[in-house]
């Protein structure tokens, strides 16, 4: 499948990374995370999922837990995604829980932030990604946020032919 031939491909283009501190992962939609998990084994590329939920267990059809996703090796998840936020529609209090679930459950969370144009215009960038980053951060210890990697992922830069210039990504990495 296309997916373990670009996995491939990252893991043989990642080479050089192992030893430096810098991580490389895939996070593959669930369908292809065992193929994928599979392709990058004996590699230093690391595998996540692209959503989690946060209940441990229970009867929730459809839904995939940590510990599911720890079964198969997914060592990331992916949580606050901006097509979860603004097309599924997810909270800041449900990012929360998934986040905080990921850690308990052993996965390392990717919170991913990030504006609309619309907040970007009227200058609420700054607002946004700090309410974002306080309620999906919210009652996590110093322990346990540094289990946490935060990606400014700039809303408006999705798939529409925009992008956050190095000035922009920069003035939210200093927020």
């Amino acid at each position: 499948s296309t997916s373990v031939a670009l996995a491939q491909a990252v893991a043989s283009g990642c080479r050089d990374v192992a030893g430096r501190s810098v991580s490389v992962a895939l996070m593959p939609p669930f369908v292809y995370l065992q193929a994928v998990i599979g392709a990058v084994s004996s590699s230093h590329v690391a595998v996540g999922a692209q959503d989690v939920y946060f209940e441990q267990d229970g009867a929730f059809t459809g839904e995939i837990s940590v510990s599911m996703l720890k079964d198969i090796g997914c060592a990331y998840v992916l949580c606050g995604h901006s097509e979860r936020r603004h097309v599924i529609g997810e909270t800041d209090d449900l990012v929360n829980k998934k986040v905080t679930a990921a850690i308990n459950g052993g996965l390392l969370p990717v919170l991913c932030v990030g504006e609309l144009i619309e907040e970007r215009k009227a200058g609420k960038t700054a607002a946004v990604v700090e309410r974002q980053l306080r309620k999906g951060l919210a009652g996590l210890s110093e322990e346990k946020l540094s289990a946490v990697t935060i990606a400014y992922e700039p809303v408006w830069a999705i798939g529409t032919g925009l992008t956050a210039t190095p000035d922009q990504a920069q003035e939210v990495h200093a927020l």
